[in-house]
């Protein structure tokens, strides 16, 4: 599945940097990776998830600050 061009240009990581997400098949599955702290968020029925609870962590966890 891929992500329409125009929405992956306006969709970013919701990590402190807000940093663009680039479109990636891990274990069959399509996600959404952060390009700066490579956390993963799941792309389900073509819809990208970009929730913390749903998202696997990147190799330094989930850089978004709790309030």
């Amino acid at each position: 599945m891929t992500i329409d061009a125009e929405l992956l240009e306006i969709l970013a990581c919701p990590s402190d940097d807000h940093a663009p997400l680039r479109e990636e098949t891990r274990a069959g599955a399509d996600v959404l990776v952060c390009t700066s702290c490579l956390t993963s968020y799941p792309i389900r029925d073509g819809i990208p998830v970009l929730l913390l609870d749903d998202a696997t962590p990147g190799p330094n966890g989930n850089r978004v600050h709790a309030p």
